[in-house]
């Protein structure tokens, strides 16, 4: 008896080891529609709406079951986030993304930024152009795919974990793997510490604590992909990508992918 008693509450630490300062897991959405609500005027929701292209919301954004990670029983739905070449904002890149609506402090203290990510076989992301994902405005911290400006050759099939623009860690994006991650930043110390795992599994330490100017204004960390473009290799085709499991919290670090209660 004391062997299950120690299991279970083993079991749920770790599913709630952390408290969520903000949840952007798509849990109250209904649909991608409900993200037309938020306007500068009206900020409601726990997403900014902004970044994307002149389209319909859905021509962007989508949400479904379906889109998220399976072992996530904390997540209700996932996203697909898609970009094309309508896709523009204020430039030739190609982006779509979100921004925490929140006024909570997660540019403070130690926090952690999780969210799984993967592609499928269907608007497979180009690896001849660089992708900025789950990036701040100063890129302190990030992922990146594709041929980033510097590298040898002209594709790359890697998605790369990125500190001040320097990969500290890589793997190859297969199609319908998840990749579970959780930025751990210290916005104290100026460190930045990367966590990994894929599937179901549990995450782990990959990579870090890296030191690194860790500046944010609590606004400015984007759920989504940029696209730069590239001379000769910016062809029309969509891409898409997938996320789940999005939140902030601070505390312990959850490394259960199953996301804890809100």
């Amino acid at each position: 008896m004391f062997g299950s008693v120690a299991l279970l509450s083993a079991l749920v630490s770790a599913v709630s080891a952390g408290t969520i300062l903000w949840d952007g897991r798509f849990n109250d959405m209904t649909s991608s529609a409900d993200l037309n609500k938020w306007s500068w005027a009206n900020q409601v929701g726990n997403y900014q709406y902004y970044i994307h292209g002149s389209g319909a919301v859905t021509k962007y954004v989508n949400l479904s079951p379906s889109y998220k990670n399976p072992a996530d029983e904390g997540s209700k739905q996932g996203a697909k986030i898609t970009i094309d070449n309508t896709a523009k904002w204020n430039s030739d890149m190609w982006r779509t993304e979100l921004i925490p609506q929140t006024k909570a402090a997660i540019n403070k203290g130690t926090v952690y930024y999780h969210f799984s990510i993967k592609r499928s076989t269907t608007n497979v992301p180009s690896a001849t152009n660089e992708h900025q994902i789950c990036f701040f405005e100063s890129h302190f911290t990030e992922l990146k795919y594709g041929w980033v400006n510097g590298e040898q050759g002209t594709s790359n099939t890697n998605l790369q974990w990125m500190v001040g623009g320097q990969s500290k860690w890589k793997v190859q994006l297969e199609a319908d793997v998840w990749h579970n991650v959780a930025y751990e930043i210290n916005f104290s110390s100026n460190q930045v510490t990367f966590w990994h795992s894929t599937g179901a599994d549990p995450l782990t330490k990959t990579a870090g604590p890296f030191s690194t100017s860790t500046s944010s204004n609590g606004a400015d960390w984007h759920l989504g992909v940029l696209r730069l473009p590239r001379q000769g290799n910016d062809g029309t085709g969509a891409e898409d990508w997938y996320f789940s499991g999005v939140y902030i919290e601070s505390g312990s670090l959850t490394t259960s992918v199953n996301s804890p209660a809100a």
